[in-house]
């Protein structure tokens, strides 16, 4: 049998819900082994799924195992995703401000692998931070102060990581029917009535073209429209770092300024925080407009409810709430260096790849799972595209633990900023 649904999906055709949980649920059990799998996954990779086949997908992985009850929660619950880029704090302003609004959000979020950043790493800095917790717990937090912001849960959505582990193993990630059913998986596994994706774009994201983003984006509300979900999608710029920072504790300490009353929020990142504020707001039914939810947002921030949301979500969690006040609780790095500007013009490109890859060699991140990463390491993004600079004025600050580290990581940065000796108008952080 599994061998004809494989002939059936090479042949072009489109397979039923039930064919289509025979092959995934069997794998699950163990009952289809890893080459018929394989080959049915390569062969939707290469003639692509229907609408139908795409969400029958992605409820099957969803209904794998556990799957969130968020009904006995009194206020609109929304589920965020982020498709993940360089220096993307945006988590860790978002849920608490939302929180603070009036929005429910059990979130769970993943770790940083390759070039992009993890919010569950990042959250690891902050001492004492739990960030595995049962469903019951987060349920829990979640009807208490509104929020909770966790690990994935490895009993959420077993089918989608067993397959995940396939894709990578068999060249078939990129496929957008495939990435789309693997987040949205998670995302309905998760309960949330309502969910806002952040589709990034650009040499910094997984999806370098807006048009294989638009595609995706649209892809991802077919999947949660179909499921009964409330689901919006933001295209957002991801072809420059986002914000000052990239680097785990670093990018904690920037989320705090930005909550701040009185911190210096990065122009770009701020806006992108209050656009999507808006539009969870407004998708929420809290507000009728984008222009009355980012006004919203503005108040939470301004008047410290969303910084004090953060403290409240800190503590329950069993981190230290005084990061919030004193971010040298933090971890820091013991070497702090400057890079400056070679020459005086405009900047015209700083690279997210690269400045990842700097990161990536100061210990921030992961090149494999297993891998151990140093939560104080980090870069400083002192200038964007589009801003003044003059020749010997800083554009980086590195932050490293060995002298060694830091050499390679100032190579690697000498190729990551271009000067324009003309005017520069940057990409729009919404698209």
């Amino acid at each position: 049998m599994i061998p004809l649904i494989i002939a059936k999906k090479r042949d072009g055709m489109e397979l039923t819900r039930a064919e289509i949980e025979q092959i995934v649920m069997g794998y699950v059990r163990g009952d289809v082994p890893d080459y018929q799998a394989a080959a049915w996954l390569m062969a939707c990779y290469l003639n692509g799924l229907s609408d139908a086949e795409t969400l029958a997908l992605t409820e099957i992985m969803a209904a794998s195992g556990e799957q969130l009850d968020l009904s006995g929660i009194d206020a609109p619950t929304l589920d965020k995703h982020s498709t993940g880029g360089v220096g993307d704090k945006t988590s860790l302003v978002l849920i608490p401000l939302l929180a603070a609004g009036g929005i429910a959000l059990a979130k769970m979020s993943g770790r940083g692998l390759g070039f992009t950043g993890g919010t569950v790493d990042k959250l690891e800095s902050i001492p004492g931070y739990r960030t595995e917790l049962t469903a019951q717990e987060m349920i829990a937090q979640v009807k208490r102060i509104g929020c909770c912001l966790t690990g994935q849960s490895a009993s959420l959505a077993p089918a989608d990581k067993l397959l995940y582990a396939l894709r990578d193993a068999t060249a078939t990630v990129e496929s957008i029917p495939l990435i789309a059913a693997s987040i949205m998986s998670k995302k309905l596994a998760g309960g949330a009535r309502h969910i806002l994706l952040d589709v990034k774009v650009g040499a910094g994201a997984f999806m370098p073209t807006r048009e294989r983003a638009e595609t995706l984006a649209r892809t991802l509300i077919r999947i949660g429209e179909g499921a009964g979900r409330r689901t919006h999608a933001v295209l957002t710029d991801m072809s420059q770092p986002l914000g000052y920072t990239v680097g785990n504790a670093l990018e904690v300490r920037e989320a705090i300024e930005t909550l701040r009353p009185d911190g210096r929020a990065h122009p770009r990142f701020r806006e992108l925080i209050l656009h999507l504020a808006a539009q969870a707001f407004t998708l929420c039914g809290l507000e009728p407009d984008l222009e009355s939810g980012a006004a919203r947002a503005e108040r939470l921030l301004k008047s410290g409810d969303a910084l004090h949301k953060f403290q409240q979500m800190v503590e329950a969690q069993g981190g230290d709430p005084c990061v919030a006040e004193n971010p040298a609780l933090l971890p820091q790095a013991p070497l702090v260096a400057e890079m400056p500007a070679l020459e005086t013009g405009y900047v015209a490109q700083v690279h997210p790849r690269k400045v990842a890859l700097a990161c990536l060699q100061l210990g921030a991140g992961r090149q494999k799972k297993e891998d151990t990463i140093d939560l104080a390491v980090g870069v400083e993004v002192l200038k964007a595209v589009g801003d003044a600079a003059q020749a010997g004025e800083p554009v980086f600050r590195i932050h490293a633990r060995t002298e060694a580290q830091l050499q390679q990581a100032q190579a690697t940065l000498a190729g990551a900023i271009a000067i324009s000796g003309e005017p520069v108008q940057p990409v729009a952080v919404v698209l």
